[in-house]
C-alpha cells in the first residue's frame, strides 16, 4: 500500500516536471529597449538617434513613429515620450538629431530638401532596422521637428499620422509678419544655429541678408520650407498644438492652415510661449498635449476606437485661464462680432512708449505658467506717440473669441513706417493686460486697411474694457519708423471684436 502510494506521487511529479520542461516559457512583461544609433539620411548623410523599441510584444511589426529634433536641440530631446509610447502602447520610436546640429552631420538647411528628405530614409531605417511597419507610420515633433513632419507628410505617403506641435506654416509670415521683421525670433534662431550647428549656404545667405536690412531677399525660401504651400498633398491624420504667446511662430498663421486641411484633423491652441506648453510632455512627464498625441496616434496607426475622433476638432484653452473648450471649426470660435467706432487722431513716430508686446520665449511663458500678462497702465501712455481708443465698459462677462481686426484709415509720411497694435484688457484703474497685437509696415500715403490681430480666446470680466492702442515702436520687431514723421487716422476707423 504505501509502495503504491510512492509510486502514485513520483508519477505526479514526474508529469508536472515534464510540463514544466516542455511548456513555452512565460511571456516577458511588456517593456522597451533603448539604443544608440547612426542612421544614414538623404545620400547618406550620417543622423544619430534613439531608438526605443518595444518588448514582450512579440516580434513585430510595430507602428513606427518618427520624431525630428528641434531646431538647437538634439536626439535626446523626445527620449522620455518615446520610452512612454513604446512600453504603454507598443510604438517602435525613432528621436534623431535634425541634419547639421550636435551629432549629426551636414549642414543646416532650413527644413530644405535634404531635411525632409531625412524624415523618409530614416522610415526606411525604422522598417528595415526597428520592426517597424510601413503601413503604420506616424511623425511628429515640436518646432522644427514640427515643421519637418508636415513637409515630410506631403512627401511621402507613407506617413499616416502627424502631430506637429509649436509649429510654423508660414516661415516668411512667421518671422516676416506684414513686412516687418520678427527681430528677436530672428536672432534666437540664427544664435541658436551658430553655437549647435553648422550653418549651411541658405541660412549663412538668409543671415547676410538680414543683417544688411534686405529681409525681402530672404522671402523666396519660404514657400518651399512653409507646409502652407503643400497643404494639398497632405493626406494624413494632423494634429496641431500650438500656443496663443509663440513669439516664434504666432497662431494665425496655424488656424488658416488648419482650415485648409482636407483630412482627420486636431487644433489645440493653449496659453504659453513657444514650445512652453508640450516641453515637459517630450520629456515623459505628464501633459495634456502629449496626452492627446499619443490617443491621436493610437486612432490612426492602430485604429484603435478611443474617441478622439468623435471630440470636437478644435480645443482651446483661454489665454487668462480656464478649461479646455470645444468648437466644431474655427469659425465655429466667434458667433458674433461687435465693432466700436474709432476717433480721429494724430500722432509722431519714432518714440518708444510704455505699451509693448512684451520679449521672446519669457512674456509667453509667464502668462502660460503663471497667468502673469503683459501689462500697461494706460494712463501714462505718452497721447503724443500714440492712438489710444477706449471701448465700452462690459458690464458682464464677455469672451474674446478668434481674431479682432482693425479697420485703420491711415495716412504716413515717412518712406517706412511701423505701426504695432495692441488690444488690452483694462480695468477701472486703467490697468491693461495684452490681449494680443500684431505689427504692419508702411510705405507713403493714404490707405485703408484691416490689420488682423493675432487669434485669442480670453475672457473679459465684468466692469473693464477693451482698449486699443497703435503707436510706432516695439523691441521685440525690427521697425522702420524714424522720428519727425506723422501718422494721422481717418475718422472712418473701427475695431471689429470677436466674440464666442
Amino acid at each position: 500500500m504505501q509502495e503504491d502510494c510512492v509510486r502514485r506521487t513520483l508519477t505526479v511529479l514526474l508529469i508536472a516536471l515534464t510540463g514544466l520542461v516542455l511548456a513555452p516559457p512565460a511571456q516577458a512583461a511588456p517593456g522597451s529597449t533603448v539604443s544608440y544609433e547612426t542612421i544614414p539620411g538623404q545620400g547618406g548623410t550620417p543622423l544619430k538617434a534613439f531608438v526605443v523599441e518595444p518588448t514582450g510584444r512579440g516580434s513585430g511589426p510595430f507602428p513606427l513613429l518618427v520624431l525630428p529634433s528641434s531646431w538647437g536641440v538634439n536626439n535626446i530631446e523626445y527620449v522620455g515620450a518615446a520610452a512612454k509610447l513604446a512600453y504603454q502602447s507598443g510604438y517602435s520610436v525613432i528621436s534623431y538629431t535634425s541634419r547639421g546640429f550636435h551629432d549629426s552631420a551636414g549642414e543646416i538647411d532650413v527644413a530644405g530638401p535634404d531635411t525632409v528628405a531625412d524624415v523618409s530614409r530614416v522610415i526606411d531605417w525604422g522598417v528595415a532596422h526597428a520592426a517597424g511597419d510601413a503601413t503604420r507610420v506616424g511623425v511628429g515633433g515640436i518646432s522644427y521637428g514640427a515643421g519637418q513632419s508636415l513637409l515630410a507628410a506631403a512627401a511621402d505617403p507613407r506617413v499616416k499620422a502627424v502631430a506637429a506641435l509649436s509649429t510654423w506654416t508660414d516661415l516668411a509670415r512667421s518671422l516676416y509678419p506684414n513686412e516687418t521683421v520678427s527681430a528677436q525670433a530672428v536672432e534666437l534662431l540664427l544664435a541658436a544655429g551658430h553655437l549647435t550647428g553648422r550653418p549651411g549656404p541658405v541660412l549663412r545667405e538668409a543671415e547676410a541678408a538680414y543683417r544688411q536690412d534686405r529681409f525681402e531677399d530672404v522671402l523666396p525660401i519660404s514657400p518651399p520650407r512653409s507646409p502652407a504651400a503643400k497643404v494639398d498633398g497632405i493626406k494624413a491624420a494632423v494634429l496641431i498644438g500650438n500656443a496663443w504667446n509663440d513669439g516664434l511662430f504666432p497662431p494665425g498663421q496655424v488656424t488658416d492652415f488648419f482650415q485648409r486641411l482636407s483630412g482627420p484633423k486636431r487644433l489645440m491652441l493653449s496659453p504659453g510661449d513657444h514650445a512652453t506648453a508640450e516641453a515637459f510632455g517630450a520629456a515623459g512627464l505628464p501633459n495634456e498635449i502629449w496626452d492627446s498625441v499619443g490617443r491621436w496616434f493610437d486612432r490612426h496607426l492602430k485604429g484603435l476606437d478611443n474617441g478622439i475622433d468623435r471630440e470636437a476638432p478644435v480645443q482651446l484653452k483661454p489665454n487668462n485661464g480656464g478649461t479646455w473648450r470645444s468648437y466644431a471649426s474655427w469659425p465655429a470660435v466667434t458667433r458674433k462680432t461687435d465693432t466700436v467706432a474709432l476717433a480721429a487722431d494724430r500722432i509722431g513716430t519714432g518714440w518708444p512708449t510704455i505699451a509693448e508686446s512684451g520679449t521672446v520665449l519669457v512674456t509667453g511663458a509667464l502668462q502660460g505658467f503663471l497667468t502673469i500678462p503683459t501689462g500697461v497702465a494706460t494712463p501714462l501712455i505718452d497721447r503724443g506717440a500714440a492712438a489710444v481708443w477706449r471701448g465700452p465698459v462690459q458690464y458682464s462677462r464677455t469672451t474674446v473669441a478668434g481674431t479682432p481686426r482693425a479697420h485703420l484709415t491711415v495716412t504716413t509720411t515717412a518712406p517706412r513706417t511701423s505701426l504695432f497694435a495692441y488690444l488690452y484688457e483694462v480695468n477701472p484703474l486703467g490697468l491693461g493686460a495684452l490681449v494680443t497685437h500684431k505689427p504692419i509696415t508702411l510705405t507713403p500715403g493714404t490707405r485703408t486697411l484691416d490689420l488682423d490681430l493675432e487669434p485669442t480666446v480670453w475672457d473679459v470680466a465684468a466692469g473693464n474694457r477693451l482698449v486699443l492702442v497703435v503707436d510706432t515702436v516695439d523691441l521685440r520687431y525690427g521697425g522702420k519708423s524714424t522720428i519727425g514723421s506723422t501718422v494721422t487716422f481717418g475718422a472712418d476707423s473701427a475695431l471689429r471684436i470677436p466674440q464666442s
